[in-house]
């Protein structure tokens, strides 16, 4: 078992890593909107969040030897399900013709108020 912890991510808040690998899968951790040096972007619009958290991603996929279209499975968490038209344009201009299986779950409220969170399962 590798546990990653990149400085290209946000830095966990708590008792967890970043991911985890194991048997060549990758456990993405939670991510929220917060940049690489700690800002919160719980003000920013959706788009710039949702952003965020796919560079966040990026970040720790490849720091564990991984790559987006690797990715198996996403779950994304979203406090207003009206942004999701939104949130599913920017998540499928990042993905392109890759398509892993996503679960959407409207919840509310998110840590420090963000409006999405997303963690994810891929394969090194």
């Amino acid at each position: 078992m590798t546990f990653i912890q990149t400085l290209n991510a946000p830095a966990p808040g708590g008792h967890y890593s970043q991911a985890v690998v194991h048997n060549g899968q990758i456990y993405v951790a939670g991510i929220l909107p917060i940049t690489a040096e700690g800002k919160k972007l719980a003000d920013a619009t959706i788009t710039e969040q949702t952003e965020q958290i796919l560079a966040n991603l990026d970040a720790i996929l490849q720091a564990a030897g991984s790559k987006r279209e690797n990715v198996l499975k996403v779950t994304v968490f979203v406090s207003d399900i009206s942004t999701w038209g939104t949130v599913n344009q920017i998540y499928a201009q990042f993905f392109g013709d890759h398509r892993p299986a996503r679960t959407v779950v409207p919840v509310t409220p998110l840590h420090y108020g963000f409006s999405i969170e997303l963690d994810a399962i891929a394969f090194v």
